[in-house]
């Protein structure tokens, strides 16, 4: 008799539903997105979706996630923008890369005061001969372009500035986010739309770089203190005539 790894060791979902005493519904997405596999057979996109849609209603969706994998992350985009109740999304820690692009799902996006939220451009792993390496340029091209129109519907930023933007791995705080369009409101303060945003930042990967580089002490050159002198060189060279 065969038995499937799958059933003695159950794979853990990326994502938890719980339900309060009033019936309401809160989704957790907290690690990464299909960080075993969205396509096993106990963790498909069928059986989310079933799960989504057991019941009616608002729902509440709770982000803290690095990120994973982009496709099942577009596909938990859809469908969540074609559930019937509102979505509100609040990330209250990491909204990053894939977790990004879910989070912009939500009719309304709240973020934490002290949570971030990051978007980059995709990446894959790829070996085999140079059509290989230029079909697989097309196709991150590609999903970077279905990305950035998650991101442009949300925030009504120019494509360009979104790619850049994505080029530059970008950082953005709560007020940040907010400023840009990324998000709508900050979580657990009184911040409405006449609400002067201060102390918002930006980063991208290159200026965390080389900020630690910045850091670290910079070793001085030690003077030469052995050799033959200048002088002492042209001396001899007019010794050879």
């Amino acid at each position: 008799m065969q038995v499937k790894i799958s059933e003695v060791m159950k794979i853990k979902k990326f994502w938890n539903w719980i339900k309060n005493e009033e019936g309401q519904r809160t989704l957790y997405f907290d690690g990464y997105i299909a960080q075993d596999s969205w396509l096993d057979d106990d963790i498909t996109p069928k059986k989310f979706k079933a799960e989504l849609m057991e019941s009616d209603g608002d729902i509440s969706v709770w982000i803290n996630s690095p990120g994973g994998d982009v496709f099942a992350a577009s596909q938990i985009y859809n469908m969540l923008k074609e559930y019937k109740g509102k979505v509100t999304v609040k990330i209250d820690g990491l909204a990053a890369s894939a977790a990004s692009v879910i989070a912009m799902a939500g009719d309304e996006i709240s973020m934490s005061p002290v949570a971030m939220l990051m978007i980059h451009n995709p990446s894959t792993l790829i070996w085999g001969e140079e059509t290989d390496m230029v079909k697989a340029k097309e196709m991150l091209f590609e999903v970077k372009e279905s990305i950035i129109n998650a991101y442009e519907v949300k925030t009504n930023l120019p494509r360009n500035k979104i790619s850049e933007m994505m080029d530059n791995e970008t950082w953005m705080s709560s007020n940040k986010a907010v400023e840009l369009g990324f998000a709508d409101t900050i979580l657990y303060g009184d911040h409405n739309e006449n609400t002067q945003i201060d102390n918002n930042f930006i980063f991208d990967k290159v200026t965390v770089i080389n900020t630690l580089i910045g850091k670290f002490p910079k070793k001085e050159k030690t003077p030469m203190t052995t050799g033959t002198s200048f002088d002492e060189l042209s001396k001899r060279l007019n010794l050879i005539k």
